[in-house]
């Protein structure tokens, strides 16, 4: 029989690197969490600010988790999880004037939140499993992974909101209002999905 080499740094890079990516990009909470961050922030500056503090919060609880020095069953989790997208879609769909202490400063609240999300990638990092000897190296990657999908993603909706502020008309107040209907409408069912699994 072949006994298969250890893999390279560089494979297990490349390996969680892209699990990562995946995660995020396939984890419709997550992006749209992220989605009302950037509606939140308002200018490129705030969004920075307000997705860096969310990357923080996430990338803390998921190397703590990931370690084992943190271990939060995943049921409740994803109940937090769908609530904070929950939070946040009411605090976006709020008029400026009378949005709270969330939108005054959002990189609190994304960092708070941001720990939640990251018990969240832990949890499909756990269920992909860690190369014995190389889980701060596959760590890495992960992490790396969902924070280039990340990026990606706020890209991709900084540049359709740009594209949007170019239109020659003014898009009517149901359309301005149908994102962020939509995801409170989500976030709403996540809630009572994940609650019924939690007592089911």
């Amino acid at each position: 029989m072949t006994i298969p080499a250890r893999p390279t740094a560089r494979t297990v890079l490349g390996d969680y690197g892209r699990l990562g990516v995946r995660h995020i990009l396939s984890g419709p909470d997550h992006l749209l969490f992220v989605f009302g961050l950037v509606l939140l922030g308002g200018t490129l500056r705030r969004v920075a600010g307000t997705v860096t503090a969310f990357t923080l919060g996430h990338s803390v609880t998921l190397s703590l988790a990931a370690l084992g020095l943190a271990d939060v069953p995943a049921a409740p989790v994803e109940v937090l999880i769908a609530l904070s997208v929950w939070v946040l879609a009411l605090e976006v769909a709020r008029p400026p004037a009378r949005r709270g202490a969330i939108a005054r400063w959002p990189w609190i609240a994304a960092g708070g939140f941001g720990l939640l999300h990251g018990l969240g990638f832990a949890a499909a990092l756990r269920e992909a499993g860690l190369p014995s000897g190389d889980v701060p190296l596959a760590l890495v990657g992960f992490n790396g992974g969902v924070e280039l999908g990340q990026l990606a993603f706020v890209v991709a909706v900084l540049a359709v909101l740009a594209a949007g502020r170019r239109l020659p008309l003014p898009a009517p107040g149901w359309l301005r209002a149908a994102p962020v209907t939509a995801m409170g409408a989500l976030a709403t069912y996540w809630c009572l999905e994940r609650v019924a699994v939690l007592v089911g």
